[in-house]
């Protein structure tokens, strides 16, 4: 009999081994990875994030990506033992996700040693892990510790890290000193969490990346993106939910109980590659004046067949506007823009004829004496306005009207955080980019016309003509 359960016991020891081999081996080969999956192992930049909706396979990647580096296996990074941390919310939420997780891809045999906050080591999957040893390829070892944000920022104190994985999200001040654990090796932060707590400063500093930080990377994953779903599950999934449950729970977006203004904007869509714009297509520069705020001015092209393009982008605070002008006039001769009897013209908000308290001057003068001629004659009616920026989002027939060249960093920003307030108005905050291109949207009404090029005669003609009126005179 015992000889029996002995053999029982390494057949299926045998069996988890080769589970977990082809679990790992199946995801490194490609057959039950997808492409957004691919994109987050492939980002090198050291705070990545996904949004992704329920069982969309954003947990996978954490996963697999916390295992290939303990292995020293990562097909598209630097490998060496590391020290690292997997934090979820609390204790029960690490047992059964990421703890689990990550057992599904790590094989028994790679597994040097397992110390248990609670439950036997032997038995892993049904207690609590504290860390984990395991063997890399470098013939040394590797540790996973696992914490619980529940635990206290203090819990969290100490050590130094090679990278941690945010399983969901973490309160501000443990992701911060996460971030403290993985500096001095240079290490990295990750995430992956279905965003169903609102506009929190993820939000802010990772999703909207309000800090310009460079090292700041995102995606979001929905079902659709995940093909080992099955439609059936995914239609019924549908049917049982909210639109707002939907755009968290399915798509991975933050949503706010007022809702995006912007919701036809689409980055995809919206958002291009710089090209070289033809200077027929030139159209003018719009310009939102502050002076402690911030001064935002975009440059608009517009194409013979009335898609408008934001082509460059200037956006500082605190600065005077002989400075403001100076950046303006630099990206303009970088562009080629268009000047008007030796001045650029620009549309500005009417606000900008108030004198300041620190000048006998309006912004408008101040502007014209640095050679640009700006027009404060702008329609600033908000809801006729947005009407007009939707409308060039999206179409009746559903076409976009809109581009947004990705160097234009703040104005995209601002369309993806742009939120209705109370009273079906938006709430006001971080819309200086939103409000000058209202100004430039309202300020046209039909697509430019292409300039023919003028005949010799007609050059002569307009030659002779000018020369009779200096007679003349």
């Amino acid at each position: 009999m015992e000889e029996i359960k002995y053999k029982l016991q390494l057949v299926t020891q045998e069996i988890e081994k080769r589970q977990r081999e082809d679990n790992l081996s199946r995801y490194n080969s490609g057959e039950i990875i997808h492409k957004k999956q691919m994109e987050f192992h492939k980002c090198c930049k050291k705070n990545r994030w996904v949004f992704g909706g329920n069982r969309s396979g954003k947990t996978e990647c954490g996963a697999v990506e916390t295992v290939w580096l303990a292995r020293g296996i990562h097909p598209f990074k630097k490998n060496k033992p590391i020290s690292a941390w997997v934090v979820s919310l609390s204790k029960q939420v690490q047992r059964d996700v990421a703890q689990s997780k990550i057992l599904h891809y790590l094989r028994k045999d790679w597994i040097d040693h397992i110390v248990m906050s609670s439950g036997r080591s032997d038995s892993a999957e049904g207690g609590v892990i504290d860390f984990i040893m395991v063997k890399n390829v470098f013939g040394s070892l590797s540790k996973i510790g696992f914490k619980s944000c529940d635990q206290g920022r203090e819990k969290f104190q100490g050590s130094s890290l090679d990278f941690v994985w945010f399983d969901e999200e973490p309160p501000y001040d443990i992701y911060q000193e996460c971030r403290m654990r993985v500096l001095d090796r240079q290490g990295e932060v990750f995430g992956t969490m279905t965003p169903l707590k609102g506009l929190t400063w993820v939000y802010n500093e990772i999703y909207l990346n309000q800090n310009n930080d460079d090292n700041v990377w995102h995606e979001e994953m929905e079902w659709a993106d995940n093909p080992y779903l099955d439609k059936h599950e995914i239609e019924a999934m549908t049917k049982s939910m909210s639109e707002e449950e939907l755009e968290s729970r399915r798509y991975g977006k933050f949503m706010q109980c007022g809702g995006l203004v912007y919701s036809e904007f689409q980055e995809s869509v919206h958002v291009i590659e710089p090209f070289d714009v033809p200077k027929e297509w030139y159209d003018t520069i719009s310009i939102d004046p502050g002076l402690n705020n911030p001064l935002s001015a975009h440059w608009y092209a517009q194409d013979f067949d009335g898609n408008v393009y934001v082509i460059a982008e200037h956006f500082d605070k605190g600065k005077d506007v002989t400075y403001h002008a100076n950046r303006i006039k630099e990206i303009s001769k970088r562009l080629g823009w268009h000047y008007q009897n030796g001045k650029l013209c620009a549309l500005i908000d009417s606000a900008a004829t108030q004198r300041t308290l620190a000048s006998s001057k309006s912004v408008v003068d101040l502007f014209y004496d640095n050679d640009i001629l700006v027009n404060p004659k702008v329609n600033k009616d908000m809801f006729s306005g947005i009407s007009k920026v939707k409308s060039y989002l999206k179409d009746g027939e559903g076409k976009a009207h809109l581009f947004i060249f990705k160097n234009c960093v703040n104005l995209i920003s601002e369309i993806k955080g742009y939120w209705w307030g109370d009273d079906d108005i938006p709430i006001k905050k971080d819309d200086h980019c939103l409000d000058e291109m209202r100004y430039y949207l309202m300020n046209i009404n039909k697509p430019v016309q292409k300039r023919q090029e003028k005949s010799q005669i007609q050059k002569d003609k307009e030659k002779l003509i000018r020369k009779n009126r200096f007679n003349a005179l």
